[in-house]
């Protein structure tokens, strides 16, 4: 079950980097078929490696087997954003937010 999630999950936030498998394998240090060896399911990653696959697509492990949020990256850095706001301003963003939620229906 859980191997299923992590080869559907590399391959979908692999692609929304828009970097080729070959690419991305060289980028971790492996050879130049590794990243498309694991996503052919011909073998699985070390830990070591799991962790650079995470570094180099800018997510946490936790976020790479969150398969609802879509745009992890993009996620942590809005919090992020956020918390740096006055709560005044916190409140009129989430305002803005539901209101394009509703046009959006």
């Amino acid at each position: 079950m859980f191997e299923e999630l992590f080869y559907s999950r590399l391959v979908t936030l692999r692609m929304k980097k828009g970097v080729s498998a070959r690419e991305m394998s060289l980028a971790i240090g492996q050879s130049p078929g590794y990243i498309n060896g694991v996503e052919n399911k011909i073998g699985f990653p070390s830990m070591q490696a799991f962790f650079y696959i995470c570094e180099y697509l800018g997510v946490t492990p936790s976020e790479f087997f969150d398969d609802g949020n879509s745009h992890p990256a993009e996620y942590r850095e809005l919090l992020s954003d956020m918390e740096a706001l006055d709560e005044e301003t916190r409140r009129n963003i989430m305002a803005i937010v539901k209101k394009l939620k509703e046009n959006a229906k």
